[in-house]
């Protein structure tokens, strides 16, 4: 898979519509985005998407229709592999644990999280 890199919050803001839209132009790109964006910026956004690997585009004369290579679950799965490994020693234990000291995650979603891994055994 050659969608590597990880993206810049911008670059993640655009793969949200994309994921959203499932396929899209650059100007319905812009309407789903916060705030006023210029076309030329979220064109070449695209482009640099698409040079990363993680957005194809099919032609339409002129125009191009973009859509996402990578489906949203497998770029979350890089993302926490990553952070797990940067922030955590690789230790998802640690990470959750980090959470809980953060009052970031309750008893009763820790609870939840057991069945879910006691279900799927």
């Amino acid at each position: 898979m050659k969608a590597s890199e990880k993206l810049t919050a911008k670059e993640e803001e655009v793969m949200a519509v994309l994921w959203k839209l499932k396929k899209a132009f650059v100007k319905e790109i812009i309407s789903e985005l916060e705030g006023k964006q210029h076309y030329n910026t979220v064109s070449t956004m695209v482009r640099l998407l698409e040079d990363k690997g993680y957005v194809a585009h099919q032609a339409f004369g002129k125009s191009h229709q973009y859509f996402p290579v990578i489906d949203r679950k497998t770029y979350s799965e890089k993302i926490m592999e990553h952070t797990s490994s940067r922030f955590f020693d690789g230790s998802y234990k640690n990470m959750v644990s980090f959470f809980a000291q953060q009052d970031k995650i309750s008893e009763k979603d820790l609870e939840d999280i057991l069945e879910l891994i006691k279900n799927k055994s």
